[in-house]
């Protein structure tokens, strides 16, 4: 792999910055609202303790952000880069979630279109796993483009598998 997994990248509404273990607190306290997570495959990622392992997942992914909101400077929420596949010439985008505060103004558009925009540099197709369920997701990876490829079971880090789509997106030309 030929490029940094936790660079940090800039957009008109946010700061994606690695995510570091002093994060914990203010990205708790955002992951904290069952709101999110009622369409995700793990409802019960709320739960402090539940938490603490998707938070201990992404530190060793070592691909993991902190969304920033430029205005307030406060954590809104996560995201990361995962499952380099030199082979297939591909990368996920996944794990993301934002605090209710930021549904509908265009946060997930602008980060997905960052992020895209530095992986098409390296990589030719970016894929990513959407909980069967999580309608909203599945309409939200559509509008950035994405098209669904598969279904699969996904065993996330510390949790049961479940089922997921595939959706992928591929560099423009």
């Amino acid at each position: 792999m030929n490029f940094n997994l936790q660079p940090v990248l800039e957009n008109d509404l946010c700061i994606l910055s690695p995510l570091e273990e002093k994060d914990f607190d203010a990205l708790y306290k955002v992951a904290s609202d069952p709101k999110i997570w009622e369409q995700h495959p793990n409802k019960d990622r709320w739960k402090k303790e539940v938490f603490e392992k998707f938070f201990e997942g992404a530190m060793q992914s070592k691909g993991a952000f902190k969304i920033i909101n430029k205005e307030t400077g406060e954590i809104v929420g996560s995201t990361r880069f995962y499952d380099f596949n030199e082979e297939e010439d591909c990368i996920f985008i996944g794990y993301t979630f934002y605090g209710v505060s930021c549904w509908g103004k265009g946060f997930n558009l602008s980060v997905k279109k960052t992020m895209l925009d530095y992986l098409f540099k390296y990589v030719s197709k970016v894929r990513f796993h959407i909980g069967a369920e999580n309608i909203r997701s599945q309409i939200a990876i559509s509008r950035v483009g994405a098209k669904k490829i598969a279904e699969e079971e996904v065993a996330y880090f510390g949790e049961k598998p479940k089922l997921n789509f595939v959706y992928e997106i591929e560099k423009p030309n």
